[in-house]
């Protein structure tokens, strides 16, 4: 990028996010999403990673504003959207919308599909009753969904249909910025490579900002330009997903990576799965130290003490990790690029933790 061309403006933005649930004098605080700071440069694809419990859906949740933060903030094109009142929330969360896992959750069984697409403009009070129609069936033909399945009801249709049409759904406010909660997880694998080029392509189409949350770090380092892996509330690494998939600084993303198949031209997976062992950390009373070092098998005494922060290892590359260096010197030995090859061509989609 030329010294001249203007920076591309940030979509989103987390800065110092916590999001706790419980009471700390009762002993059942849990902090589920601790001090996580991140960027989103409109028109990116930003994946988020993470297993079950990691805090990335309470993330999302916090992100478009269905849940207040504790500490820290969000930012939507720079404006804190929780200083609004509870009327302005409202209409300008229309901007910024989500997509979660169970479609079934987003439709009323006793409404048709035509009727639960139309249904954001009729609570905004959008339109004429014609144009609200008219709008339904574009985004429905946007999402691939023929005019027929619009007078269905929820139950005469597929899962995938369901999720399409969830996703039109989300569309009819003409949103900025969506966020997709593990939309593919309960899909066949064929479907799910068809809604991840519907994504893409609807991205094209309408200049889309995406959060894509899921487990599958396959599926996120597909779609994503970007992706932070998260553990147990807070962010562990992130960079361009190319790079992360292909040479994580991790161990947690290095466990993570290694549970992806890597099938040989003799069919063989070539990858040894790392298995990770210890106990699981309590979310009411998490470990000091870094809190992966009780599964960690690259544990030291130093991560039982000390918590790691986060830093710049490579261009665009953040890990928060005390041996990061390590493994960056044994994915050189081995070859592999840690994005220092290509780091350049990623720059402009490259996420850079605040």
């Amino acid at each position: 990028m030329s010294g001249s061309a203007s920076p591309v403006p940030m979509a989103l933005q987390a800065e110092d996010l916590h999001v706790s649930f419980g009471n700390a004098r009762r002993g059942s605080l849990i902090r589920a999403v601790d001090g996580v700071s991140f960027s989103v440069r409109k028109g990116e694809i930003f994946g988020v990673i993470g297993e079950s419990g990691s805090g990335k859906s309470t993330l999302g949740r916090c992100l478009v504003g269905l849940l207040t933060p504790s500490g820290g903030g969000v930012r939507h094109g720079g404006i804190d959207p929780f200083r609004f009142s509870r009327r302005e929330l409202n209409r300008h969360r229309r901007k910024y919308q989500i997509v979660s896992q169970d479609p079934n959750a987003a439709f009323d069984p006793r409404m048709t599909i035509l009727q639960s697409v139309c249904e954001p403009l009729n609570i905004a009070g959008e339109g004429t009753r014609a144009e609200r129609r008219e709008k339904a069936f574009e985004m429905l033909d946007r999402v691939a969904l023929s005019p027929e399945m619009a007078n269905r009801y929820p139950h005469e249709i597929s899962g995938g249909q369901k999720q399409r049409a969830n996703i039109a759904r989300a569309l009819m406010l003409d949103p900025n910025v969506i966020v997709c909660d593990e939309v593919v997880a309960a899909l066949d694998v064929s479907i799910q490579a068809d809604m991840l080029n519907l994504f893409a392509r609807l991205q094209e189409q309408f200049g889309l900002t995406y959060v894509f949350i899921s487990h599958d770090l396959r599926v996120v380092s597909h779609i994503s330009d970007c992706v932070a892996v998260m553990y147990f509330g807070k962010i562990v690494e992130v960079g361009p997903a190319h790079a992360v998939m292909e040479a994580p600084l991790h161990p947690y993303t290095e466990a993570l990576r290694s549970a992806e198949p890597e099938i040989t031209p003799a069919g063989a997976d070539a990858r040894s799965r790392i298995i990770l062992q210890g106990e699981i950390p309590s979310a009411v009373s998490p470990p000091g130290g870094c809190r992966f070092h009780t599964r960690c098998p690259r544990v030291r005494d130093v991560c039982r003490i000390q918590e790691p922060q986060q830093r710049e290892l490579l261009p665009g590359r953040h890990v928060a990790c005390h041996f990061a260096e390590e493994m960056l010197v044994e994915q050189e030995r081995k070859g592999l690029s840690a994005g220092r090859n290509r780091v350049q061509d990623m720059a402009s989609a490259t996420q850079a933790l605040t």
